[in-house]
Order: structure tokens, then C-alpha cells, then sequence
């Protein structure tokens, strides 16, 4: 069986170096892609490995990245859109400088570089495109307005470009973690109080920040990013994949409860949470 190419990009932590390993382990070639080459490094250590360093909110990178793949492998068969991030803050005081750079890395980065795969891809008449999205896709939380808009916008784009792509063969697949243990939170949580936590918003944010601390620090619903790699390997091989698959158990169970709740009993839970 001819070994499939794959892309990953925020391949240097979380979600994306597990995925990397588990692809490896499996024989697939990979391409990690990410802008911090020190990160990177571990793909080295693997036959199959190789990495690019890629910046997916710069055109010229972009393009050099599968320019590069392309030269040597003639093919892409997988692209794992998996590099993003979380802005959070209060909507009234996010500066839209910081929202346009998340839209830029959650979205528009990752719209751009799928466009240069999909002639290939087409081509080939055989691919699978996998967009590492969120719960926070399909659900809300006060002060993550933004970033729960870029997960929006990319669900609504994946269910688009599904239906577009459907007749060439492609699959295009949404992957809708939970909660997991990387440096995401840490992130989320710096960006929080750097946005609201001296303004009006600060006891919200002052709280928020602290649940995260103690969601991500010590509970037991965290899951490592090794699951959601082993969820990606599984859909993989799946003939006919679904639309979307959350993962782990908690984040099906948040979607269900979205699903089933009106607006204002899900309003007062998730306000009571946080």
C-alpha cells in the first residue's frame, strides 16, 4: 500500500505533535508545519518525518510549504488543519488588531492554504481534509465572543466546502475537541487578562481565568491530546466519515446538552459554570 502524504500544521505542541506521532507510528509520511523550528525538531527522529517552517498567516510561507511538498512527494492526500488559537476577552474590549490576527491564523490562514491543496487534491480524486475546529464551534462562553466567532465561521466554512468538494472525491471532516490538556489554556487565560482584566469586565474575567486554571490544573475531564490524535488515525481510515466527530465522551455530552437546552437554560448554566 503506497504511503499517504500528510500535512499538519501546529505541529510543534498538543493536538498537532500527537497527531504527527501517531501518523509516524502508522507509516504515513508527515509533514509537520509550524513557525518555531526548535519545536519541530522531534519529527527528525522519524524515517517518515519531516517538517516546514510556517508562519499560516503569511502568503509567500504558505505557498512555499506545499511548493516544497509537492517537489518532493508529486502528492498531498491529507491536510490536518490543526494550528489556531484562543483571543479571549470581553467583545467591547478585544482591540480588533488581536481579533483580525486570530480570524487570520483560525480562519482565513487556514482557508488559504487549503485552496493550494485542493487542485492536487482534485486531481488525485482522492483526499481527506480535516479541520481540527472546537466544541466552542457550536457552544458559547462569556468573554470567548471571539474566538467562539472564529470556530463558528470555521464549522459554517467546513459544511460549505464539504458540499463543494464532495464531487472530487474529498472528504472534508470537522474534528470538535472538548477539553485538552495543552498549552491552549494558558494562552487563553494570559489573553483574558491582558484584554479585560483591569476594565470593567475584570471580576468576570478574574473569575473565568480562575476556572481555567482549575479545570486545566486538576480535573479529571481533561484529556490529553493523544485522544484526539487517536480519533484523527481512526477517521482516517474510515471510507465514508461523518460530518463531525467531538471528542473525548465530555464534549459529546456538552453538544447533546446545546442541542437539547433552549437558549436562556443553557445561558443560565453556562454562567452558572464560569
Amino acid at each position: 500500500m503506497q504511503q499517504k502524504v500528510v500535512l499538519i500544521t501546529g505541529a510543534s505542541s498538543g493536538i498537532g505533535k500527537a497527531t504527527a506521532k501517531k501518523l509516524l507510528e502508522q507509516n504515513y509520511r508527515v509533514y509537520g508545519a509550524a513557525r518555531t523550528e526548535k519545536d519541530l525538531k522531534y519529527l527528525e527522529n522519524y524515517e517518515n518525518g519531516n517538517y516546514i517552517l510556517m508562519d499560516i498567516t503569511k502568503a509567500e510561507m504558505r505557498k512555499n510549504c506545499i511548493e516544497k511538498i509537492l517537489a518532493k512527494e508529486k502528492t498531498i492526500d491529507i491536510l490536518i488543519n490543526n494550528a489556531g488559537y484562543g483571543a479571549y476577552g470581553a467583545i467591547e474590549e478585544v482591540p480588533i488588531a488581536e481579533v483580525k490576527k486570530q480570524f487570520a491564523v483560525n480562519l482565513f490562514g487556514l482557508s488559504e492554504l487549503t485552496k493550494l491543496v485542493i487542485p492536487k487534491m482534485r486531481e488525485n480524486n482522492s483526499a481527506k481534509i480535516i479541520n481540527i475546529s472546537s466544541i466552542a464551534g457550536k457552544t458559547w462562553t462569556p468573554l470567548g465572543g471571539w474566538y467562539h466567532a472564529s470556530k463558528f465561521a470555521l464549522e459554517g466554512l467546513s459544511d460549505c466546502l464539504r458540499n463543494e468538494l464532495k464531487e472530487f472525491g474529498i472528504d472534508v471532516i470537522l474534528i470538535q475537541p472538548g477539553a485538552i490538556e495543552t498549552n491552549w489554556a494558558d494562552k487563553a487565560g494570559e489573553n483574558l487578562i491582558a484584554s479585560s482584566g483591569n476594565g470593567i469586565y475584570k471580576k468576570q474575567a478574574a473569575r473565568k481565568a480562575a476556572k481555567y486554571k482549575e479545570m486545566y490544573g486538576q480535573s479529571s475531564l481533561i484529556a490529553k491530546p493523544e485522544v484526539v490524535a487517536a480519533k484523527i488515525s481512526k477517521v482516517l481510515t474510515i471510507s465514508k466519515p461523518k460530518a463531525r466527530y467531538a471528542v473525548p465522551f465530555h464534549a459529546k455530552l456538552i453538544l447533546f446538552l446545546r442541542w437539547l437546552l433552549p437558549d436562556r437554560i443553557y445561558d443560565y448554566f453556562t454562567n452558572k459554570f464560569f
